[in-house]
Formats: structure tokens, C-alpha cells, sequence
């Protein structure tokens, strides 16, 4: 069975950087590529950034392009979002995926306040 477990989400002032991570289970997360989703309240969940298997790819929402840095580990099977510079925009709840997608986990509550 596939897991998606997300954390390091939490209450934090803007500017103040956190890592978000998510361990993945049951599959060889190795093959697959990796997204980070956020939804934030009453609006639809929207991709923030993906990183290819090899890394080579990567890709970033334009609202966060420059502040969030995707990453993986395969030997531990996680993958990492570094935010750097939060705003209160980025306030929501962040979700990993691979790609191609699996069922969605719990995901990780991020509140930037001002």
C-alpha cells in the first residue's frame, strides 16, 4: 500500500523559513517524479513546484519561484520543500505527490502570518 506522509508544517511569522517533508512508502520512489500542492482556504489545491526522477526537471509556480527550493532524497525515500521568505499568501495545507498521482495523504498545515 502507498503512503504519503507529509510534515514540518507549522505557525510562522513571514520571512521565517521552514522545511516541509514527505516520506514515501510502498513504492520505488526512485522511478517516479515528485510535486508539492498547496490549498489554501476555499480556493482549489494548486501545484507550487515538481522535480523529475533524475532531478533534471524542475518547475515552480511564479509565486514562489525564487523563495521555494524542491529536492529529493531517494536513499530515504523523501522529498523536501524549503521555504525561504513565507508570505501570508502561502498559508495552506501542502501535499506531496508523485507522478503519475496516488491518493493524496493528510498533508502538512503551513499559517504565515504577518
Amino acid at each position: 500500500q502507498v503512503q504519503l506522509v507529509e510534515s514540518g508544517g507549522g505557525l510562522v511569522q513571514a520571512g521565517e523559513s521552514l522545511r516541509l517533508s514527505c516520506v514515501a512508502s510502498g513504492i520505488a520512489f526512485r522511478n517516479y517524479g515528485v510535486e508539492w500542492y498547496r490549498q489554501a482556504p476555499g480556493k482549489q489545491r494548486e501545484l507550487v513546484a515538481s522535480l523529475t526522477t533524475g532531478g533534471v526537471y524542475i518547475r515552480y509556480a511564479d509565486s514562489v519561484k525564487g523563495r521555494f527550493t524542491i529536492s529529493r532524497d531517494n536513499a530515504k525515500n523523501t522529498a523536501f520543500l524549503q521555504m525561504n521568505n513565507p508570505k501570508p499568501e502561502d498559508t495552506g495545507v501542502y501535499y506531496c505527490n508523485t507522478t503519475p498521482r496516488r491518493a493524496w495523504g493528510q498533508g502538512t498545515q503551513v499559517t504565515v502570518s504577518s
